[in-house]
């Protein structure tokens, strides 16, 4: 009988995209290995009432829905580098003790992601995707929670597999949304912070990487395509002068330039950071005027977006996340 609370899902960095790796490291999460093969049945007219079985299967996919569940500094890595930009070793931040991992969302060229295989399980069945990278994450937080995470990975197939034994849950770090600061402004990013406004975010990011099934001389796809990312999110302020200030940006159709960062515990001091940090920058244009809601017994607004190109700031989404690790695992 398989048991839940034996579920474990266990991630390893290949070398060549769609080469099977042994894992590495284990997700501190939830989430679900799924065979998403089609199985086509036939329709024919044969004189019977009953179908006949006769089916094919049109191609093999898997996917691995990663849960909502706390953003840590150490892994959310995994899921920018495999979304985002293929960055997994860090980078000294002088001679402190944090390593800067920086992801940039590509303007004009495309990025090819760092690519996984990725093993899901319980006690009774194990099985393995190889070629695994993101398609869509989020991240969200909220007043008096952790930042949350998720991700669906896409890879080539599910097969029968067992566990890499002797792999350890790494120690992780939760980044809190109390620890952190939002910072707004029309034209230098990180200038004015906004105090006593800030009440939440959420950022949906589809990366625009998709499978490409080609006749290459397997039913699961060849390689991947990439489209044009769509970074959608909202935010959520208190309705004081700070938040009317971001209406009238809204009606005005003003970008604007937001930096959210994150601090967690301390590192060695460094020539740029003496804490475990998350940045978020992000050049934004509101989509829609707010009106005011509740919460509280204060009036907030709501404001969702869209990240747009800002050429003087030369951002449109850039994740930063500094720890304590020279590589991923």
């Amino acid at each position: 009988m398989g048991v839940k609370a034996l579920r474990k899902i266990q991630l390893g960095q290949e070398t060549t995209a769609g080469t099977a790796v042994a894992a590495s490291t284990i997700w501190r999460g939830e989430g679900l290995l799924t065979d998403a093969r089609e199985i086509v049945a036939v329709a024919e007219d044969l004189g019977e009432l009953v179908p006949r079985n006769r089916a094919y299967e049109s191609h093999k996919l898997a996917t691995v829905k990663m849960d909502d569940t706390p953003a840590t500094f150490e892994q959310l890595p995994y899921i920018l580098a495999c979304g985002v930009e293929s960055v997994v070793t860090g980078e000294a931040d002088g001679d402190g003790g944090g390593k800067i991992y920086q992801f940039d969302t590509p303007i004009t060229a495309t990025q090819t992601p760092k690519t996984l295989t990725i093993e899901g399980g319980d006690n009774v069945r194990v099985d393995e995707m190889e070629y695994a990278f993101v398609s869509d994450f989020s991240l969200s937080g909220a007043q008096k929670e952790a930042v949350m995470m998720a991700a669906t990975f896409t890879g080539r197939q599910a097969t029968d597999a067992e566990f890499t034994a002797d792999q350890t849950p790494p120690d992780v770090e939760e980044i809190l949304f109390g620890a952190g600061k939002i910072y707004i402004d029309p034209t230098t990013i990180g200038t004015t912070q906004k105090t006593l406004t800030w009440l939440g975010f959420k950022l949906d990011y589809k990366t625009g990487h998709q499978p490409l099934f080609s006749g290459d001389g397997e039913t699961y796809f060849a390689g991947m395509v990439d489209a044009a990312p769509e970074i959608t999110g909202e935010l959520t302020l208190l309705h004081n002068a700070n938040g009317e200030t971001e209406i009238t940006a809204a009606r005005a159709q003003t970008t604007r330039l937001v930096r959210m960062i994150f601090e967690g515990s301390a590192v060695t001091s460094g020539t740029t950071y003496t804490k475990k940090t998350l940045i978020i920058n992000a050049a934004i244009a509101y989509t829609a005027v707010p009106d005011v809601g509740e919460a509280d017994g204060n009036t907030i607004i709501t404001l969702p977006f869209r990240v747009v190109y800002h050429t003087t700031a030369a951002v449109g989404c850039q994740f930063i996340v500094v720890n304590a690790l020279e590589s991923l695992t």
